[in-house]
């Protein structure tokens, strides 16, 4: 018989190798988040099971410009640098929105794709029609490299979920790295001067500080109407309603909750205290201290600020949510990150970017950079620095954490979009708001059951003149294109 003799230190070697070999693999699901960097190598399960993303490189079609594009090119390059897997990001100044769109239905005709594209919901969806796209949950909902129950409840309420599409039962369509949210920005000095101390909560308040402000003449106008489709929306939910009941897969611009913000403006535009925005537009308006209240994107306020200085003002503004019915709820907004098909190291890679762009000092640093609110919570503590530069910045941060919905996220939402603009403005030109909104609604509705997935995209339209191409993208700089 052979005898084996081992010295105590080879048998503590032994025993420590055997329970490491039987302790279980970092898991996303279980425990604390773990963080992308310190992920195993391949997912040890699911859709992406055993495969390995490194060495991939990864092109990433967004619209950002300027000090945010340095921002996001940063970031990048911090993250080619660090990965574990030499994953390497490259970031590709497209265009404005319209202009990514428009390259992105190109594409799909080519199949000369990125691996990832800014797109908001609606535009998705679109892109799905051709199954171009990868339904995220596999990512999110991964036990190894997903998010996990902790990562998950970092994110702000409603955030994660306005990515799921009803058109493709649920599908994860894109991820988000920032949003914005509709608001109302308020002259508070102004305000302040009329014997008030808090911004509108009901539109009975609003209605009386947009007369008490435009009585005073020389010029002034209360409010210069938005007739955006974002606004009735964020209108509607903050009455407590929708425009969209995804239970039915129906519009509801037929409800008295989407119609009282549209019937209120047109009544004050009829009595004289608020006006058609003008050629200057009510962005300028509200920074020359012409208008008491001006609403938009929330991160539109360093152009209000810059604005507010170039016109030679010195009031100080503040931002509030539109007025409610029982408590603010907020239309959150702006595009995402969608995957596009490939291949499974490319599309894994994808997410190990995006997974790492989501978590808490990546968000910080954007935010700071951007203007844009972030996805996660747990970011507010290292944002001190911009809450005190920017106090109304903390105004709409604290408002994130209360109640939010989304516009809905489906392919059709463009034109309905255009439909919603164009009935207002028939109400503010004096048609009935509870007829001219309720054709809207058959409008949309019709558009919406029209709907059939997996169809050949639409064809993009014809290449735009240099000079609709650079207005385009300049818009994207100002707030009604940084949603």
């Amino acid at each position: 018989m052979i005898k084996f003799t081992f010295s105590k230190m080879a048998v503590f070697a032994l025993i420590a190798a055997i329970a490491l070999s039987l302790a279980p693999t970092a898991h996303a699901q279980s425990g604390d988040y773990v963080p992308t960097f310190s992920l195993p190598k391949t997912p040890a399960d699911g859709a992406y099971k055993g495969i390995d993303a490194s060495g991939a490189t990864i092109t990433y079609w967004h619209n950002q410009t300027a000090t945010n594009n340095d921002a996001l090119n940063a970031l990048a390059d911090t993250f080619n640098k660090n990965n574990p897997w030499k994953i390497t990001i490259k970031p590709v100044a497209k265009g404005s929105y319209p202009v990514i769109y428009q390259a992105m239905l190109g594409a799909l005709q080519t199949k000369e794709l990125p691996n990832l594209t800014v797109a908001h919901q609606n535009e998705a969806a679109t892109y799905q029609t051709a199954n171009a796209l990868v339904d995220q949950n596999l990512f999110v909902n991964d036990a190894t490299f997903g998010l996990g129950d902790k990562g998950k409840a970092d994110f702000f309420p409603g955030f994660l979920n306005q990515d799921l599409n009803p058109q493709y039962n649920g599908a994860r369509l894109g991820f988000p790295l920032y949003r914005s949210i509709e608001v109302l920005y308020y002259n508070a000095d102004a305000l302040k001067a009329l014997g008030y101390t808090a911004p509108p909560k009901t539109w009975a308040e609003f209605s009386d500080m947009t007369c008490k402000f435009a009585k005073q003449g020389g010029g002034k106008t209360g409010y210069e109407a938005r007739t955006d489709a974002s606004w009735i929306a964020a209108a509607a939910f903050a009455q407590g309603g929708n425009i969209y009941d995804t239970a039915t897969g129906k519009f509801t611009y037929n409800t008295p909750e989407a119609q009282i913000g549209p019937a209120t403006v047109a009544q004050l535009v009829s009595q004289g205290c608020a006006s058609i925005i003008a050629n200057g537009g009510d962005q300028a308006d509200f920074a020359a201290g012409k208008s008491l209240f001006y609403a938009g994107s929330s991160s539109g306020q360093p152009y209000i600020k810059k604005a507010i200085s170039d016109a030679k003002g010195t009031f100080a503004f503040n931002i509030a949510p539109l007025p409610y019915k029982d408590h603010p709820t907020m239309n959150i907004y702006g595009a995402s990150v969608s995957v596009v098909k490939t291949t499974p190291r490319q599309e894994l890679a994808s997410w190990l970017f995006l997974r790492w762009f989501s978590e808490t000092d990546q968000q910080a640093t954007w935010a700071s950079a951007s203007n844009y609110y972030p996805v996660r919570q747990s970011a507010a503590a290292k944002l001190t620095d911009l809450f005190a530069k920017l106090p109304s910045y903390k105004s709409g941060f604290d408002l994130l954490s209360g109640g939010t919905k989304a516009e809905p996220p489906l392919a059709g939402y463009n034109p309905i979009r255009d439909s919603a603009n164009a009935a207002f403005n028939d109400v503010l030109d004096g048609q009935d708001v509870k007829a001219r909104f309720a054709k809207l609604n058959d409008d949309a509705n019709k558009l919406v059951s029209d709907f059939k997935p997996n169809l050949v995209p639409a064809t993009p339209k014809p290449a735009a003149t240099k000079a609709a191409t650079m207005a385009s993208t300049m818009s994207a700089a100002t707030m009604a294109a940084t949603k």
